[in-house]
């Protein structure tokens, strides 16, 4: 089966050694920030960051629909500050044109939220204005708007939300999703029993539609079911458990994307993914 396994790598030292940190446990996808995720300006690449990133990827056989950078944490696309807003906008298209620089097909990022300022479709309205500014500046990189946990004023946590914004995006050829299981599972999506994991990829498939699926954040969940609190816990430690894990490894849906751990000790990770792999062998 077309599983492709890995985990968000540190890009410290440059961009370029992403693949290498990755190739080195074991991973056949992986993530990366391409700039420091907690600042809002970064040094453009140089050349030789570019080169070398694609050197590396091409070295250690990941092309880009196995790679899924991660945007800035800063980022709120949904900010109804207009000069907030802007400034986001401004870090996204400076991510998206990073991405393109590099040879990326996609970039995953949080839509953002309200800040209980305004209501939630203008809001979600407001994201979906935004990913249309930067697909008209930007060529080949696709959208990925990640679920979330719904903690604070976040938009995103449930499937309809995300329906709503990719309705609003003009050209839906460059818009994808990214389900972290952590933040399904917290905002209230019950991936834990057999008949609520059929009935969750269920109701995306209904609501949203697979086509959209770009990748996926493979993590167990330090808080309760339906919490909306995001924190990821190491595979099979948390409230989900390892079956659903497996049943994903075992399930075609999920071929041919980047299946990205963002589990908090990297030093389990190279274990990680190859229990992953056995369950799909």
């Amino acid at each position: 089966m077309n599983k492709y396994i890995g985990a968000h790598v540190s890009a410290s030292g440059g961009v370029e050694n992403a693949p290498l940190n990755a190739k080195a446990i074991g991973a056949t996808a992986f993530a990366l920030f391409t700039k420091n995720q907690r600042q809002w300006v970064a040094k453009p690449f140089t050349s030789e960051n570019i080169l070398e990133f694609r050197k590396n990827c091409e070295a250690s056989g990941y092309e880009p629909f196995q790679i899924l950078p991660h945007d800035s944490y800063l980022i709120n696309l949904g900010n109804p500050d207009r000069d907030a807003l802007e400034k986001s906008r401004a870090a996204f298209l400076d991510e998206m044109q990073r991405c393109e620089q590099l040879g990326l097909d996609r970039l995953n990022f949080h839509p953002g939220g309200h800040m209980n300022k305004t209501g939630e479709e203008e809001s979600m309205q407001l994201i979906a204005a935004s990913i249309n500014l930067a697909l008209k500046a930007t060529k080949g990189v696709i959208a990925v708007i990640e679920n979330t946990a719904g903690q604070g004023s976040n938009l995103g946590h449930t499937f309809e939300q995300i329906a709503y914004i990719i309705d609003r995006v003009e050209d839906q050829s460059r818009v994808g999703v990214c389900i972290d299981t952590c933040h399904a599972f917290t905002a209230g999506y019950d991936l834990k029993s057999k008949k609520g994991f059929e009935d969750t990829f269920n109701q995306f498939e209904t609501i949203v539609g697979f086509k959209y699926l770009k990748g996926m954040h493979l993590n167990d969940s330090k808080k309760e079911h339906g919490s909306r609190v995001d924190r990821h816990d190491n595979l099979g430690k948390g409230f989900i458990g390892l079956e659903p894990f497996q049943w994903i490894m075992a399930d075609e849906r999920f071929n041919g994307i980047p299946l990205v751990l963002e589990t908090p000790d990297d030093s389990l990770w190279e274990k990680e993914i190859k229990l992953l792999k056995s369950f799909s062998s």
